[in-house]
Parts: structure tokens; sequence; C-alpha cells
């Protein structure tokens, strides 16, 4: 497991590198703003990759005496740098952008490098967000799916500046400026989702169905009276479950263990890398609750 998420991180990381330079000498080489904010785009994706890559590897490690919960939440502090990296490449592209078009100076020179450095970008980006993706669903890495999003993001921002090249070559040099906007409205949309995801998992915040789902798994045992103070969170790819349920009084300590057994068991069938931690309770036929409503 371990393996696979560094090489699909590591080439990267390579694919980066060379996306970068491309972008950049052509950029230098003809004047597009539109490419010159991609390069950047994708300089910024360079640094996101390397971080990603050192995360990943940091974030599989074993739980131990200082991090108790495992390392997992580097992941997704790396994809909260990713965000403030994106951000501030946001910021350039409009300043730019908005400057060559008040002043008008807006002339570039539109050659055949300018189309090559785009479509390449383009195939490489497809390529690479594909990988990404598949193996970040794989292990749900959060890191791993922060790079696909840049990757994919990517595809669209590069096809934003195609158009623009293509506009300029028919003498609309502004259509440049425009689509480098466009590169930083896509740029911005990614970055918004990316970060909310981030922060959510950073402050604890119960993944999206989760909850709902441990409920409807703990309401399918008819040994489970009800239950209570249901808390989830994630840190990286692992999830962790805490639950108080209330059984019979009478069962015996082995069969209260063996409930609670199959409950763990069942429910870390269904959420993937997931650590479930169950409170049993007597459950008194004289107090009425309605923790099994709420779950809470």
């Amino acid at each position: 497991m371990q393996q696979e998420k560094l090489s699909v991180a590591l080439l990267s990381v390579f694919a980066a590198v060379f996306l970068t330079g491309f972008k950049l000498i052509v950029g230098l080489m003809t004047g597009s703003l539109g490419i010159l904010s991609e390069a950047l785009h994708s300089g910024l994706d360079l640094v996101a990759a390397v971080i990603t890559y050192f995360s990943v590897r940091i974030s599989d490690k074993p739980a131990d005496k200082q991090h108790n919960y495992g390392h997992g939440k580097i992941e997704n502090f790396s994809a909260f740098i990713e965000t403030i990296l994106l951000v501030i490449t946001c910021i350039w592209i409009v300043y730019e952008a908005s400057n060559r078009l008040i002043s008008g100076k807006t002339h570039i020179e539109v050659g055949a490098w300018s189309y090559i450095v785009v479509v390449s970008s383009i195939i490489i980006d497809i390529s690479r967000s594909r990988a990404l993706s598949r193996v970040a669903k794989k292990y749900n890495s959060q890191a791993l799916e922060a790079d696909a999003l840049h990757f994919s993001t990517d595809i669209w921002s590069s096809a934003v500046v195609l158009l623009g090249l293509i506009c300029a070559n028919f003498g609309y040099y502004f259509a440049d400026s425009v689509a480098a906007l466009g590169v930083a409205t896509i740029v911005l949309f990614v970055s918004y989702q990316l970060g909310k995801r981030s922060i959510d998992v950073l402050l604890d915040k119960a993944p999206k169905g989760t909850v709902d789902l441990v409920k409807k798994t703990l309401s399918e045992f008819l040994e489970v009276k009800k239950f209570h103070s249901l808390k989830i969170r994630t840190s990286g790819a692992d999830t962790f479950v805490k639950v108080n349920v209330h059984l019979d009084p009478d069962l015996s300590l082995r069969e209260v263990h063996e409930i609670c057994d199959k409950i763990e068991n069942e429910i870390g069938s269904r959420i993937k890398r997931s650590e479930v931690y169950i409170h049993a309770e007597p459950e008194d036929p004289g107090h009425v609750q309605t923790e099994m409503q709420d779950g809470l």
C-alpha cells in the first residue's frame, strides 16, 4: 500500500517539474500571460506535489506514544497548505491580468510552441489526475485526492488558456488576459472546496454520511436496546468511531464482549480503515430515553 502511494506521488512530482519548466520557457518566449499564469499554477502544484509526497511518507507511520491516533492528519494539513498556495496563485493572476486589461498591453506572440505546451499539459494532467484519483480512492488518501484535484483543475485551466490563444491568433489579444482570469476563477472555486474539506477534518468534523451509516448499522443489532454519545472523527485515511450501547443487563460478560466484537466488525466492514470503540452499559427498563432515535 505505502509503496503504491509513494510511487504515484513521486510521479506527480516529476510531471509537475516538467510542466512547470515547459510552460515557463514557452510563456517567456511568447509573453502569454495565460501560459505564464499556468506556469505559476504548475509551479505551486510542484510545491504541493512535493508536500504531498512527504506527507504520504509520514502519514502511514503507526501510532506512537506522542501520536496516539497515528500521523494521518499530516495529509489533511498538507491539503490545507495546498489550498493556501492555490489562493496565492489566484491573487497574482488576477492582479497581472487586470493590470494588462486596464493598461491595454495585451499583445502576445502566438506560435506553434504555445499550442504544443498547452495540449501537452492537458494530456499529462488527464493521465496524472486519473492515476492519483484511483490510488486516493483505493487508500482513502486526502493528500493524494488533493493532488488529483490540482491536476484535474489544470486540465480545465489549460483548456481556458487554449481558447485564449486561439482568440489571440485571430487578433483578439485581450482574450489571453481574460483566459488568465478564467484560470483564477477555476482555481479559486477548487481552492474553496479543498480548503473546506481540509479544515473540516482538522476540526474533527464527522465525515458526511458516516454518522447515518453507523446509526443504521447499530439499529440492525436487536441486542442493542439504545445507544448514545456517538462520536466520529477522521485522521488522514483513518476513521475513529466511539459509541455507548445499552444491552440486556442479564447478559454475561462473555456475551457482551461477543456482541461488541460483532458490532465493531460490522462497522469496520462498512467504513474502510476504521477503529471502533464501544462502551457497553446495562439497559435500565424503567428509564425511557430517545438515544436510539438521535444517536447522540
